[in-house]
């Protein structure tokens, strides 16, 4: 059985965005390309926002730190703080960290 320690991994990827002239860091903690469960840790600046882009599928972004805003292409809108679950509608959506944020976005492909 593996373990990941994802306060750590939070923390280091937390420092790599902030240094990144994106504001980002990312890295898939789980699965791939041949998995059908795949789990990325996506660090984002405060301010800095993940464009509009298409639904992955069945999806959730959990924050593990920060506060984020989830807004759909209908207009629909969630903000989530640690510890809160946002389910990623099924249409096209961008993620703005409200603060220095730190999310882990699980993604289950067909």
């Amino acid at each position: 059985m593996d373990t990941l320690d994802l306060d750590a991994l939070a923390r280091e990827h937390a420092a790599t965005a902030a240094g990144a002239s994106s504001g980002r860091s990312a890295v898939t903690v789980f699965g791939g390309r041949d998995n059908t469960l795949r789990q990325t840790l996506i660090a984002v600046c405060g301010g800095v926002s993940l464009d509009e882009h298409e639904s992955p599928g069945e999806a959730t972004l959990q924050v593990l730190s920060g506060r984020v805003r989830m807004v759909g292409a209908s207009g629909d809108a969630a903000e989530a703080g640690a510890g809160q679950l946002v389910v990623v509608p099924a249409e096209r959506h961008h993620v703005e960290a409200l603060e220095d944020s730190v999310v882990l976005l699980t993604v289950g492909k067909h």
